[in-house]
């Protein structure tokens, strides 16, 4: 078992340097299975999810290498079945792309239904909407696996979402790269991620129109050549980081970040009386000069206020004197981590999408992360917390978390990452 322990209550201060966004990488990566040539990602993450769906290409035929641990050179051209099934695909629930990937090149896919964080539903109807609107017939197979198998028509078509959603706009992207005609979709997700796989699939010849907007238009092509594409910065990492110079009163440089991405999250810190710095590829973070004030939050689709980031910004509110409201209008059940920093001494009541936030002061306790970003507010409100916390199920960080505990320290945190073989004794690993 590993955990994290850290000693709290000491202020962030120094540089740290944001890695490749998880959630462009993971889907980057299999829309490189519709390539017909040899491709080069760069500035990929140094994450589990990363090495996870790069091993399950490899298991269909690609060749993968890495070249550092930022580079992977990746040849689909081997790939010769349109089955994913394996155990490994069920552990992340971004090998749904998948679905949308195989679809485009072989106009079948058979996927096993994927994991991930456990935080509430997430349903794949939009995507099924779309694949079938397309021209494919969705089966579900025991319960655990869905085939999308074509009668050998493959067409665009135009597919209204019912909900915003990043993932059935990804995957109905990778589906259509390559499908016979115009496909439009409409209601469209405008993440930056989605932006990113649009320009690195048209970097490869696709034709694609829209992206970050409400309305994507692909019109079909028959090949893509190979390239070497650079993924963005990781938005949701750069906004940890920040919500962490906050909570502990520090005073952060953020290096290779994109601010415009960062808009929704700078704005509600200065709201709290932090003061932001922004240059081209860098922000500052400074909570050093004045008493941090309540605020709300209501977590909205891009270019809202990002789910992704609201656990972090809990574990912050729970530092501020007043009460704050945090409205999650993404997931239903997105709160599990809440009797965790209740542990600590927080003051957080939970109605329904809204969690009530008494700001106070936290006390270190044993506490666990319940997802990513869930893993993230722990180890916030560990550096903050009068005395040690120790956190366990970090398997969840280290999905979307580049070195984390190597930054921290950097930062001047007291953290290490422990191993504990059996009840006799501790090693110290990082």
């Amino acid at each position: 078992m590993e955990k994290i322990v850290i000693n709290g209550g000491k202020p962030l201060f120094g540089e740290v340097t944001v890695s490749g966004a998880k959630n462009a990488a993971v889907a980057i990566i299999p829309a490189v299975v519709l390539c017909d040539e040899p491709c080069r990602i760069e500035n990929i993450p140094n994450i589990s999810d990363v090495s996870l769906i790069a091993n399950i290409l490899q298991d269909m035929g690609a060749m993968v290498r890495r070249v550092d641990k930022n580079t992977l050179d990746i040849d689909p051209r081997p790939i010769n079945t349109w089955e994913a099934t394996h155990d490994a695909v069920r552990g992340m629930r971004a090998s749904y792309y998948l679905l949308g990937a195989l679809l485009g090149r072989f106009h079948n896919a058979k996927v096993a239904l994927p994991g991930g964080c456990n935080f509430g539903v997430r349903p794949i109807d939009q995507h099924l909407k779309g694949f079938a609107m397309m021209g494919a017939h969705n089966e579900l197979v025991n319960g655990a696996v869905i085939e999308s198998t074509t009668s050998g028509s493959f067409h665009g078509a135009r597919v209204y979402f019912d909900t915003v959603s990043v993932g059935s706009t990804i995957n109905l992207m990778l589906a259509a790269v390559k499908a016979e005609g115009q496909t439009i979709l409409e209601n469209a997700a405008k993440e930056p991620h989605i932006v990113d796989l649009a320009n690195f699939l048209n970097s490869m010849g696709a034709n694609i129109r829209g992206a970050g907007t409400d309305v994507i238009k692909i019109r079909g092509v028959d090949y893509l050549r190979g390239v070497t594409y650079s993924i963005i910065p990781d938005q949701i990492e750069a906004g940890t980081y920040m919500a962490a110079a906050a909570a502990t009163r520090g005073r952060i440089t953020i290096r290779n970040i994109t601010p415009k991405h960062l808009e929704s999250i700078s704005s509600k810190l200065m709201e709290m009386g932090c003061e932001i710095e922004e240059y081209d590829e860098a922000v500052i973070v400074d909570a050093t000069k004045r008493p941090l004030n309540r605020v709300n939050i209501k977590t909205m689709p891009h270019p809202g206020f990002p789910t992704d980031c609201q656990p972090q910004f809990v574990a912050l509110l729970s530092t501020v004197k007043g009460t704050s409201i945090v409205n999650e209008s993404v997931w239903d059940n997105r709160y599990q981590y809440v009797s965790e920093l209740v542990r600590m001494g927080a003051k957080i009541s939970v109605e329904g999408r809204l969690a009530i936030i008494e700001g106070g002061k936290l006390t270190g306790a044993p506490v666990k992360a319940t997802d990513l970003r869930a893993g993230a507010a722990m180890v916030i409100a560990g550096l903050v917390a009068d005395g040690t916390t120790s956190i366990s199920n970090i398997n969840y960080i280290e999905r979307g978390y580049s070195d984390v505990v190597t930054k921290f320290q950097s930062l001047g945190a007291d953290i290490k990452k422990i191993y504990l073989p059996d009840h006799k004794h501790i090693a110290t690993t990082a």
